[in-house]
C-alpha cells in the first residue's frame, strides 16, 4: 500500500488574480498568431529577417503565459500592463494589432480594475460580522 498524502488545498484567489489571468491567457494564443501574421506580412524591415516575427510573438506570448503565475503581486498586474503596450507597439508594424491591442488592453483593464473592487468589496464584507450581512 502507499502512503497517499491529501492534497494540497489550493490558494485562495481574488477576483483581480483570476479575471487577469484568463485575459492573459487567451490574449497569448492571439499574440502568437499576431507573431505569426508579422512573419506572412514580412511586416519587419528589410533587415531583419522576417522569421524574427514569430519568435517576438512566441515570447511575448510565453511571457504572459508566465505573468499568469504573477498576477497576485502588483508588480505582475504592473508587467500584465506593460505586455498591453508592448502589443500595442506591434501595431507600427501591422495596424491590425492596435485593434487587439484595445479590445485585450480594454478587457486588461476591466479585469484589474473592476476585480480589484470586488475584491476589496469582498474583503470588507469578510470582515464584517455574521450578523451585519
Amino acid at each position: 500500500m502507499t502512503d497517499a498524502k491529501p492534497p494540497k488545498p489550493r490558494r485562495p484567489r481574488g477576483a483581480a488574480e483570476s479575471l487577469a489571468t484568463i485575459v492573459l491567457g487567451f490574449e497569448s494564443i492571439v499574440v502568437f498568431l499576431g507573431g505569426l501574421v508579422v512573419y506572412g506580412l514580412k511586416a519587419l524591415p528589410a533587415s531583419i529577417a522576417p522569421w524574427w516575427g514569430i519568435v517576438a510573438g512566441a515570447v511575448v506570448a510565453l511571457l504572459m503565459i508566465l505573468t499568469t503565475r504573477v498576477v497576485r503581486y502588483r508588480w505582475g498586474i504592473v508587467l500584465g500592463w506593460a505586455l498591453q503596450a508592448i502589443v500595442l507597439l506591434g501595431a507600427f508594424l501591422v495596424p491590425a494589432l492596435a485593434v487587439v491591442a484595445l479590445i485585450f488592453g480594454g478587457m486588461y483593464g476591466y479585469a484589474t480594475i473592476k476585480g480589484a473592487a470586488l475584491d476589496r468589496r469582498n474583503a470588507r464584507l469578510a470582515a464584517q460580522s455574521p450578523e451585519e450581512h
